[in-house]
């Protein structure tokens, strides 16, 4: 069975993950992460965590995948210890040191190599899996056509791994120095700063004063080594029959709303694969989804090119920028609908009900939006009616995380996203990129 990875960078892009249709997510301690910008996990939320994603029938797997120096191995083997009976289901490594250190504070680990370590053959693979490794988080520099060969030659009980969308690397897998030079924010620690994005000029030594920008087109500025964002959505049928067997989302950083959508997204098109290998069809519903999230131009990364003939790098600079994320469904509250009838205003007309949202960016009445639901893309309608709990007609919902009631012409469920429709665009950026 295939599984679909979404990334966990907080509890609540947990819960977005595993209610959108993640069959296992994965996230971080407050350090030994690869995304040390990203909010994490302490040691009590991890238990919580974990017994939340397993009260679902769901995985949830540690990413333990920097590269410690010697100085820290104190540090590690205490955070170790102090997770040892959580439950976690697999820790995902890339040093032998932390494989080691692992084995001995926790010997029945569950252990999948990261894509960190580059592996790119089937000798590489099962050189770890004679270490103890369950499963091998494929290098993003492979071609589907070397995939494919790995997949073929390496024992059943050895899983597979593969990123299927999200950002890419221009260094080898991950593998960077950049940061380190540029500020001493060291990459292989979980705490680059993307240099790589950066705009350059270059200065003459007498003229400090006069930079010249180093530009690929004019006004624009230079993308010489920023990598196109991966997405494979268009391609689920030559996934599904690689021989991959966890299909991973990238994007601990990103927002709840991008876990959501994205992870929506994957599970609607590998769910519709299995339901008719030889029926299915693209729906072309799911890039629109995609490509409402924050991103950078979309490629399939190295699946069909040679990463020495095309790097895969972006045409323009900067992210293209997603819908506005207006709300989310939370649940009914007596107290609340009472009031709102108090001040004469019906639950239930042939407009549609009103339910309850969380605030998370501002919407007007009367603009156009668009209800997401797991299983469902995008449905829009407008925007009429909205009141707050005391059951005040509202104009828009301007404060950051108020209560309000919106009327919807259709079934809404908790956890379900509000978003704007087509006459905001994608104005609104992430906050988590």
């Amino acid at each position: 069975m295939i599984e679909l990875l979404s990334p966990a960078g907080n509890f609540e892009k947990l819960k977005a993950a595993l209610l959108y249709g993640a069959d296992a997510v994965y996230c971080a301690g407050q350090a030994f992460g690869m995304r040390s910008a990203a909010e994490n996990f302490t040691v009590e939320e991890l238990y919580e965590a974990v017994a939340y994603t397993h009260e679902r029938g769901k995985k949830l797997y540690l990413t333990v995948n920097t590269l410690p120096h010697e100085g820290e191995y104190d540090h590690l083997k205490q955070f170790l210890c102090e997770i040892k009976d959580a439950g976690i289901d697999a820790f995902i490594v890339a040093d032998l040191g932390v494989m080691t250190l692992l084995r001995e504070i926790i010997p029945d680990a569950e252990i999948h190599i990261s894509t960190q370590t580059s592996v790119v053959s089937a000798a590489a693979a099962k050189a770890y899996a004679a270490l103890g490794a369950k499963r091998i988080v494929l290098a993003r520099e492979l071609m589907l056509s070397e995939i494919k060969a790995i997949c073929k030659d390496l024992p059943k009980e050895l899983e597979v791994e593969a990123f299927i969308h999200g950002s890419m690397c221009v260094s080898y897998s991950g593998r960077c120095l950049l940061a380190n030079a540029f500020n001493g924010r060291d990459g292989n620690r979980g705490t680059c700063t993307q240099p790589c994005r950066w705009n350059y000029t270059i200065v003459e030594e007498k003229r400090p004063n006069e930079p010249y920008p180093i530009e690929q087109e004019e006004g624009i500025g230079t993308f010489i080594m920023s990598s196109k964002d991966l997405c494979m959505i268009e391609h689920i049928p030559e996934l599904m029959e690689s021989g991959i067997t966890s299909f991973k989302i990238e994007g601990r950083m990103k927002s709840a709303y991008y876990t959501a959508v994205v992870t929506n997204a994957y599970r609607l098109a590998i769910d519709t694969y299995l339901k008719d290998p030889a029926g299915y069809r693209f729906d072309p519903a799911w890039l629109t989804e995609l490509e409402s999230v924050s991103h950078r131009e979309y490629g399939t990364g190295f699946y069909f090119d040679d990463p020495m003939k095309n790097p895969q790098l972006v045409s323009t600079c900067g992210y293209l920028r997603e819908k506005a994320y207006f709300s989310t469904a939370i649940e009914y509250d007596e107290g609340e609908a009472q009031n709102l009838q108090n001040a004469g205003i019906s639950l239930e007309t042939k407009e549609g009900k009103l339910y309850r949202f969380i605030q998370r960016n501002k919407v007007s009445g009367g603009e156009d939006a668009e209800l997401i639901s797991p299983g469902k893309v995008g449905i829009p309608f407008a925007v009429k009616e909205l009141y707050s709990p005391e059951g005040e007609v509202l104009e828009s919902t301007p404060h950051p995380s108020m209560i309000y009631w919106c009327r919807v012409p259709f079934d809404v469920s908790v956890g379900d996203i509000l978003r704007a429709g087509n006459s905001r665009g994608l104005e609104v950026r992430a906050k988590d990129l």
